[in-house]
Parts: C-alpha cells; structure tokens; sequence
C-alpha cells in the first residue's frame, strides 16, 4: 500500500463513506491516482482516532477532509 496516496477510513452503513466513494472516483480520474479504503471499525487504535469523523481521508498520511469530502481539496493535497 505504499504507493498509494489517499486512504479512505469509513465504515459499513455510513452514507456519507458512500458520498466519498464518489468523490475519491472522481479525484482519482483527475489526478491518476489510486485509492483504497480502510475499515475503521477493524481496528481499536483507528476506531479511537477517527471514529467520530468518518469518512476521513488521509493524502500522504495527513488528514485532508472529514465528513464531507471535497475533491477539489483533495486533489489541492496531491499536488503539495
């Protein structure tokens, strides 16, 4: 997973991880990049962090958006 840059932390049931899907679709169609998502709920120490704010994304280990995402900020993060 190293070469991937946006991480997606959601979990099963969230509408709002729904509406990031389609966010991080379209980012990754801008930007080439790939994506991958994460389960918050399968470990205790994300759960603790980041449970309250899902979705978050993360772009190269940094938070970059909670809640609702914008793909605009995000592709703002890729480009440093």
């Amino acid at each position: 997973m190293s070469d991937v840059r946006i991480i997606l932390l959601e979990r099963a049931g969230c509408h709002l991880c729904a509406e990031a899907h389609e966010v991080l679709g379209q980012v990754a169609q801008a930007s080439g990049e790939r994506w991958v998502s994460v389960d918050v709920d399968a470990s205790p120490q994300l759960q603790e962090a980041w449970g309250e704010l899902v979705p978050v994304v993360l772009v190269d280990g940094a938070e970059r958006g909670h809640w609702r995402l914008d793909a605009t900020r995000v592709l703002a993060a890729l480009r440093g």
